[in-house]
């Protein structure tokens, strides 16, 4: 098993990470490779994947632990990887994000194709850290907007709308 680790710090609390994480079906906005993402059961998601153009359906566990803080996952089938995400406050505004995933570069390589060996691994990480700022732009993007106060727009004389409502 080979193991990478990375972490990234984001401009918004824990919660609206957690919160983003929880996401399933919004995977593919951050999730290289993930086409669909579908949650199903309490802790399960099927996922569309494509790497190095093979197809794959992946069903995944995804379940909680340590209040709110860690999510940790494992593929069901198909190549064996898990790993977690691992929320820590820095302040009440940012947070760091902490991935671990573990894996059988031969499994990976055997289920998807592409390089082998260092040039495997060094393409897994660069997808990794691809994704984590993908989800930090996500996050931020949407700690922003609701920040931003709604203004009124007028569609019609004596007809105002806020946020489309």
């Amino acid at each position: 098993m080979s193991t990478l680790e990375e972490q990234i710090d984001i401009d918004a609390p824990v919660l609206a990470a957690w919160e983003q994480l929880h996401r399933v079906h919004e995977y593919p906005r951050f999730v290289d490779g993930v086409r669909t993402a579908q949650p199903h059961g309490r802790n399960l998601a099927h996922l569309g994947v494509e790497i190095a153009g093979a197809e794959r359906d992946v069903e995944t566990e995804i379940t909680d632990r340590g209040r709110g803080r860690v999510m940790a996952w494992r593929t069901l089938d198909g190549p064996a990887l898990h790993g977690a995400f691992a929320l820590r406050p820095l302040d009440a505004a940012h947070t760091r994000v902490q991935v671990r995933v573990e894996y059988d570069p031969g499994a990976v390589r055997e289920a998807f194709g592409g390089p082998g060996g260092f040039a495997l691994a060094g393409a897994i990480e660069r997808t990794v850290r691809t994704d984590l700022e993908a989800f930090r732009e996500l996050v931020e993007a949407r700690v922003a907007a609701a920040a931003t106060p709604a203004e009124p727009v007028v569609e019609a004389p004596g007809t105002v709308t806020v946020n489309g409502i």
